[in-house]
């Protein structure tokens, strides 16, 4: 796997807000990305001018999986994939991931295994997404809009993403992340929709808003007001058991 980035993070960070709290989990993230998100917060890697410009390493699946039990001293529970798009090299994700899942952890605290974790976009094929499923023990999933026409902006497919999403929840732990968007993806009914919708996959799933900090090509937009993420939280709870509220500041 070619790698850009690797860090030892918080589990909340990718973020995932029920599975294993408190956890920390080794994360590892390449370049390039299967969308074109005007908004991107990693564009750095995930959308480079100069894709050859990034400084890269070769790590093999069977040294990511011992690496990551060299740190579970440090409470590392297994590996993410995240920072840009992992399912760009979905192959070679898949390939960890069955490295990972198979290496000797006695000492891990918490889960009976080393765990795979994906953020990723949502955006792969049916074929692929099956071969993964087994291997990955929990996702944090995008959800950009809920509209077609949000999906246009950025090149993707929303009936994909929804697929993905519920053939996940179905066999994995789903967390699901929207960035709210001023003027973008931030009317009330969309959030209703949303997340009636999510709620008939699963009650129980968490969802992430997130607040919105001009980035990339949208510097232009201000931040999302944060009366729009306590509204849109209030109308996910009708629906929604667990609703949480990124980069916002602490009460």
């Amino acid at each position: 796997m070619e790698i850009c980035s690797i860090a030892l993070d918080p589990i909340e960070k990718k973020p995932l807000a029920r599975f294993y709290p408190g956890s920390r989990i080794l994360s590892v993230g390449g370049v390039g990305c299967t969308l074109h998100c005007p908004w991107c917060q990693n564009h750095e890697i995930a959308l480079p001018e100069d894709p050859s410009a990034v400084p890269t390493r070769t790590i093999t699946p069977d040294e990511l999986a011992e690496a990551a039990a060299s740190y579970i001293p440090y409470g590392n529970i297994g590996v993410a994939y995240t920072y840009n798009e992992p399912l760009l090299r979905w192959r070679q994700v898949l390939e960890c991931a069955k490295a990972v899942r198979a290496q000797e952890a006695p000492d891990l605290v918490g889960p009976d295994h080393l765990v795979n974790v994906l953020v990723t976009n949502g955006m792969v094929g049916e074929g692929p997404l099956e071969e993964l499923l087994e291997w990955i023990d929990a996702w944090n999933i995008d959800l950009k809009a809920f509209t077609q026409e949000g999906y246009d902006v950025c090149g993707g497919k929303l009936d994909v993403v929804k697929r993905t999403i519920r053939r996940a929840a179905a066999c994995s732990h789903v967390e699901v992340t929207t960035l709210v968007i001023p003027g973008y993806n931030d009317d009330m009914d969309g959030f209703e929709r949303a997340a009636a919708w999510l709620a008939d996959v699963d009650p129980d799933l968490t969802w992430h808003l997130s607040r919105f900090h001009p980035a990339y090509r949208w510097m232009h937009l201000p931040r999302t007001p944060l009366d729009t993420l306590y509204r849109a939280q209030e109308i996910a709870r009708r629906h929604l058991n667990h609703v949480v509220l990124g980069n916002v500041p602490l009460a």
